[in-house]
C-alpha cells in the first residue's frame, strides 16, 4: 500500500510544474491545418493577351527595341450625363446603379463647375456620375466592351477611326447601356448612353490605333 502512495506521488511530481519555473509547452499538434487557397488572383484574359501577344507583336511591327516602348492602355473613363437629374434625384440614383452593374466599381458622382441661368444650373448640383477604372478592372471591361457589347450594337459596321484626341486617346459614344449584358431591360427607368474614353501611353494617334486594334477594337474601315 505504501509502495502505491510513493508512485503516485512520484507521478504527479512529475506532471506538475516546478515553483518558480517555466510552464511545460503544449504539445504540438500533428498535423498543420491546410489554408484555404486565395480566389480571385488570377489576372484577366485580355491583360495576358497584351503581355504575351500584342507587346512582341507591336515590337516586331513598329521597331520598338524595348518592351517598355510599347504603348499600354492606362486607364478608362466611363462618364454619364445627366441634365435631369437637376428635377429628378432618383434618376441620379438609376444611373449610379446601372454604372455600378456594367463596371464592378462604385460611381463618383460629378457636380456643375459653375452656374449657368439659361440651362438653370446651379454651381455644386450634380450632373452626372462617371467611373475610372485601372488595372485588372480596366482590362475586363475592354475586353467586355469590344468581344461583347459592341456587336450587340443594331447595324452595327464598327467604331469610327477618327475620334482620337491628337494625344492618343480615344473617345466613344455609345448611345444606350443596354448593349452590356449586365444591364437587364425590365429594370432600367430608361434608356441612356455614356461616353468611355480610352487613356493610353501612345505618343501618337497612330500607335495608338495601332495598339486596340491588336487588342480587338473593331475599327471601321475607311473606303
Amino acid at each position: 500500500m505504501a509502495e502505491t502512495k510513493k508512485a503516485s506521488g512520484k507521478a504527479q511530481a512529475q506532471k506538475a510544474p516546478a515553483k518558480g519555473g517555466a510552464k511545460p509547452a503544449p504539445a504540438e499538434p500533428s498535423a498543420k491545418p491546410a489554408r484555404a487557397k486565395a480566389t480571385g488572383s488570377s489576372r484577366p484574359r485580355l491583360m495576358e493577351y497584351y503581355r504575351k501577344v500584342v507587346v512582341p507583336a507591336l515590337m516586331k511591327e513598329r521597331g520598338y527595341k524595348n518592351p517598355w516602348e510599347v504603348p499600354r492602355p492606362e486607364k478608362i473613363v466611363i462618364n454619364m450625363g445627366l441634365g435631369e437629374a437637376k428635377e429628378n434625384v432618383k434618376v441620379l440614383d438609376n444611373a449610379v446603379a446601372d454604372l455600378m452593374a456594367i463596371t464592378g466599381q462604385k460611381p463618383v458622382i460629378t457636380k456643375a463647375k459653375k452656374s449657368i441661368a439659361a440651362f438653370k444650373l446651379r454651381e455644386g448640383l450634380s450632373i452626372g456620375a462617371k467611373v475610372t477604372l485601372r488595372r485588372a478592372r480596366m482590362y475586363e471591361f475592354l475586353d467586355r466592351l469590344v468581344h461583347v457589347a459592341l456587336p450587340r450594337v443594331r447595324d452595327f459596321s464598327g467604331v469610327p477611326v477618327k475620334s482620337f484626341d491628337g494625344r492618343g486617346n480615344y473617345a466613344l459614344g455609345l448611345k444606350e447601356q443596354l448593349i452590356f449584358p449586365e444591364i437587364v431591360y425590365d429594370k432600367i427607368d430608361k434608356v441612356r448612353g455614356m461616353d468611355v474614353v480610352i487613356v493610353t501611353s501612345a505618343r501618337t494617334d497612330e500607335e495608338a490605333k495601332a495598339l486596340l486594334s491588336h487588342l480587338g477594337m473593331p475599327f471601321k474601315e475607311i473606303k
